[in-house]
């Protein structure tokens, strides 16, 4: 494969919300400079800021370099001076100006004439990204960290549990699972396909605090008859998405999650979060979200 460039993207540990992605891509280039808005908003606040901090300091030492090679330019601060160079191009692309250092030449005007007008333009850039990444809705879901297999009426049933973590409730929000599994065509072709998985309940008009999705395993059902060496031969995974609408921001919101086929538990059920108290108020203790216990451990107990 020479002249083609490969790249690994390996993430056996991925973040909540997301499909976790393992695998080799050759002859696509990367698009680190025209992605850049997208990687932004799609970064950490911790890492936003630390980027934004850094491109600040190396802005003022790039004009501070400037100011240094123009000599002794600057009035009030020592010649040749990198630190004084630096704190002024910091009061001059902030707009704060002391008073203390003022450039007293020509060239050192014209530099902060370019300094002052690259600032405003860096404070417009700065608060739109900064206002973006702030005003952007997102959803604050959690998801049990498996899935598990146990019967429902009598009926086996995939189970996972879903919770909303903000005191605001989503209305209109949808639920749809997919089964994506290795395939090969009769002609060879190798492919990964999703598949709908019946839900029995998709939909809610209002998601408040807990919600079970549950799959009944029936004879159409893709995992009757599946076992868990069967779904990790086919390299199977649960892909999870959850539409609906924030009442807060009137804005549509998303969430996404992923099950491998390690993560889904057979004959097994969910610890119970729900208590209620004396006077009949529903109790959610939430520290046993993702518990689950075997279905013969259950049996004994009961």
């Amino acid at each position: 494969m020479a002249g083609r460039r490969t790249r690994r993207i390996d993430r056996p540990r991925r973040p909540r919300g997301r499909a976790a992605l393992n695998a080799i891509i050759i002859g696509l280039e990367p698009h680190r400079f025209t992605d850049l808005y997208h990687a932004f908003l799609e970064t950490s606040w911790l890492a936003a800021l630390a980027f934004l901090g850094v491109a600040f300091v190396v802005a003022n030492v790039a004009f501070a370099l400037l100011y240094v090679l123009c000599g002794d330019c600057i009035a009030g601060a020592r010649p040749g001076n990198l630190l004084d160079a630096f704190f002024f191009s910091v009061e001059t692309i902030a707009t704060i100006g002391y008073g203390q250092m003022v450039p007293r030449t020509t060239l050192a005007n014209a530099l902060v004439t370019v300094e002052a007008f690259s600032g405003l333009l860096g404070l417009a850039l700065v608060t739109g990204l900064v206002f973006s990444k702030f005003a952007r809705p997102t959803a604050r879901v959690m998801f049990s960290k498996v899935a598990v297999i146990a019967r429902r009426n009598g009926q086996p049933c995939l189970m996972f549990r879903m919770a909303n973590e903000r005191a605001t409730r989503i209305a209109e929000a949808q639920v749809r699972v997919a089964l994506v599994r290795n395939e090969v065509t009769q002609e060879g072709e190798r492919m990964r396909r999703p598949y709908d998985l019946l839900l029995e309940r998709d939909r809610s008009p209002i998601f408040a605090l807990s919600w079970t999705v549950i799959h009944p395993i029936t004879e159409q059902s893709l995992l009757y008859g599946a076992t868990p060496e069967s779904l990790a031969a086919q390299g199977a995974e649960l892909s999870v998405s959850m539409t609906g609408l924030d009442l807060t921001f009137a804005q549509t919101i998303h969430a996404r999650h992923s099950y491998a086929s390690a993560d889904i538990i057979p004959d097994a059920r969910f610890v119970d979060v729900f208590t209620p108290l004396a006077d009949g108020t529903p109790q959610i203790d939430y520290r046993h979200f993702h518990e689950w216990v075997p279905i013969d451990t259950v049996r004994e107990k009961g």
